[in-house]
């Protein structure tokens, strides 16, 4: 069955990470899904996390750091390297993962961001608009089963 389908019929959101980050062949990720107090709360993680960066993650405002900017913006963050990049979305304590590519999609249901999808590798990489697209869309799919549950 061709991704994101394969994820149908699964709602646990460790599982559904799992299978998203294999399907992209990424080391680390991340589910956070929007709650009522306006944070994003992680639902999920994978990978290797140094303590810190597993707390500070733990509820993220929207607009901050990678997952937080996605949400904000209502579009991808798509970074090739995160221990280079300049570009403000990164937070310092992001570059202690030894993730280099990162993209992280808004979880849109119905035209609104409840939440983000991001993986990693701990290589150099841009991931293509394609391989986007495919995470958008499995960003939506996870983020209806998450939202609705």
């Amino acid at each position: 069955m061709a991704y994101p389908q394969s994820l149908e019929g699964i709602n646990d959101p460790d599982r559904l990470l799992r299978l998203t980050l294999d399907h992209f062949g990424a080391e680390t990720g991340t589910i956070h899904v929007l709650d009522q107090d306006g944070l994003l709360h992680l639902k999920a993680v994978a990978g290797s996390m140094p303590p810190p960066v597993l707390e500070a993650i733990r509820a993220i405002p929207v607009g901050k750091g990678i997952a937080g900017q996605a949400v904000a913006l209502g579009r991808p963050v798509n970074i090739c390297n995160i221990q280079t990049d300049a570009g403000g979305a990164v937070r310092p304590g992001a570059r202690t993962t030894g993730v280099q590519g990162s993209v992280c999609v808004p979880m849109m249901v119905e035209g609104l961001a409840v939440g983000a999808l991001g993986i990693g590798t701990t290589q150099v990489r841009e991931f293509t608009e394609e391989e986007v697209g495919r995470l958008s869309d499995a960003g939506r799919y996870i983020g209806r089963t998450l939202w609705n549950s």
